[in-house]
């Protein structure tokens, strides 16, 4: 299960009161001396680079990389990282390796999350990833992974003075982030990290009932486990909820948001910062769960990659939404690897 903060034994899974997710004491900035800076994400499901140059306000991308690496498959059953799993990770991983040096990368960060966090092996997958590519993994704890999740997508909360939830459903876990805003800067005021992500909770199914004539009651056994795993996260919540804003980042929400929009494939310009109505959720994620695999996989943005876990996606959002039902959900396709960057490029005093 993921880990909480060790301060606070009795949510195992969150903290109260965090400082924001800006990150302090920045140096001086060096016009005329840019880094190029780096940042990866290894998830259980996913391996995402991003190399950017700061400019005024922001950053410029100049080479990206994503693939389907699915690390934690198998964990659930296991407790550790597979042999063909990490094949597979270290082969994406030196594809990053590459793309660093090519582009002369001068300050990165590599972070794992959930699927190292959680198996028993992942501190030996770290090593051996730095010594076949050099990459050095950084096994992020979860408060960090949210952190850095709000620190990389805030930027497309809904205008507005009303308490926010910031979520990532991810492979293994789902990261839940409360925050308000002082200013245009977000405090976070509690997260949570549930141990149920898209393959996590998947695997707790099995392929047989997902894909079988009973598989919407399979369904509704997810979306219950997932209102049991946030359910002392509802209690942190505030009663007032009036003007509340929803912004979620990650696979399901993008791919959804792609199904409402029906996208013949798809275009991050048409979904990052898209406000969707919650209806419009909730009837896709119903129409999704009620298919099967191969009528999934027909639809454009979804295909034979994420046929088999969007449901215990849609599974996760839906409980989410009805924890803190906002009229829209606002969708971002960034991150964990934005908020490196800019964490980084903060301790260089650019101001983004």
């Amino acid at each position: 299960m993921a880990q909480g903060a060790a301060s606070a034994p009795a949510l195992q899974h969150g903290y109260r009161e965090q400082s924001g997710p800006s990150d302090q004491g920045s140096s001086p900035r060096r016009e005329h001396h840019r880094h190029t800076y780096g940042a990866i994400d290894l998830g259980t499901n996913n391996c995402r680079l991003l190399i950017a140059r700061p400019n005024e306000g922001g950053f410029t991308v100049i080479d990206a990389f994503s693939r389907i690496v699915r690390l934690g498959e198998g964990l659930s059953r296991t407790g550790e990282l597979s042999q063909d799993a990490m094949d597979r990770a270290v082969a994406a991983l030196g594809i990053c390796a590459d793309k660093l040096r090519r582009r002369n990368v001068s300050l990165s960060r590599s972070v794992a999350t959930e699927a190292c966090r959680r198996a028993k092996n992942g501190v030996e997958f770290a090593d051996r990833v730095r010594g076949e590519t050099g990459i050095a993994l950084d096994i992020i704890e979860p408060h960090e992974e949210a952190r850095l999740a709000v620190l990389g997508c805030h930027k497309l909360l809904e205008p507005g003075d009303g308490p926010a939830l910031i979520f990532d459903i991810g492979g293994g876990s789902t990261e839940l982030v409360l925050v308000d805003q002082e200013e245009g800067t977000p405090r976070i005021r509690a997260w949570w990290s549930a141990p149920w992500g898209v393959v996590s909770l998947t695997e707790s199914e099995g392929k047989e009932a997902l894909e079988g004539p009973d598989r919407v009651k399979a369904y509704e056994r997810m979306r219950e486990r997932a209102r049991r795993a946030f359910a002392n996260f509802t209690t942190m919540l505030p009663e007032k909820r009036e003007g509340i804003r929803l912004l979620g980042t990650s696979g399901t929400v993008t791919t959804l948001a792609s199904v409402h929009l029906a996208l013949p494939s798809y275009d991050r310009r048409a979904v990052d910062g898209l406000h969707v109505p919650i209806g419009a959720m909730q009837h896709i994620s119903a129409m999704i769960a009620g298919m099967d695999y191969d009528e999934r996989s027909a639809l454009p943005c979804i295909g034979n990659e994420r046929a088999d876990l969007v449901v215990a996606g849609c599974a996760i959002l839906e409980a989410i939404m009805e924890i803190w039902p906002a009229k829209n959900l606002g969708v971002a396709d960034r991150g964990i690897r934005e908020g490196i960057l800019r964490s980084l490029m903060a301790r260089d005093g650019w101001q983004l």
